[in-house]
């Protein structure tokens, strides 16, 4: 199973994401689930750096998969492009565990 966190400070900014996990919903390469979360994380950083233009710090396991932290706390977090960015993304996580969510969930956390 896919586990999202997505952390906000006090001010309800989103300031990480961590994916850790495998779907598991079908044969490696016919995972829908793990498209799914794989493109929404990917394009999400994608957007806030060719968007945006900022630059997270982001850790991910390229060789085993399954993990994928996104850290936004050394950015403006108020900068409107990427806290946009940031909602799009848990809206399509959110979606995606609303009709999988024996393969992925999501949680948020405030810090």
């Amino acid at each position: 199973m896919i586990q999202a966190v997505i952390s906000r400070n006090s001010e309800g900014q989103i300031t990480t994401f961590k994916l850790t996990g495998h779907a598991d919903s079908g044969a490696y390469g016919q995972d829908i689930v793990c498209a799914a979360a794989s493109v929404l994380a990917i394009s999400t950083v994608n957007g806030i750096e060719q968007v945006a233009h900022l630059q997270p710090a982001v850790q991910s396991d390229e060789t085993n998969g399954g993990l994928l932290i996104a850290d936004f706390t050394g950015l403006d977090l108020a900068n409107q492009q990427l806290q946009t960015l940031l909602e799009s993304f848990t809206l399509g996580l959110n979606d995606v565990a609303a009709n999988y969510g024996d393969y992925i969930q999501v949680r948020e956390q405030t810090r």
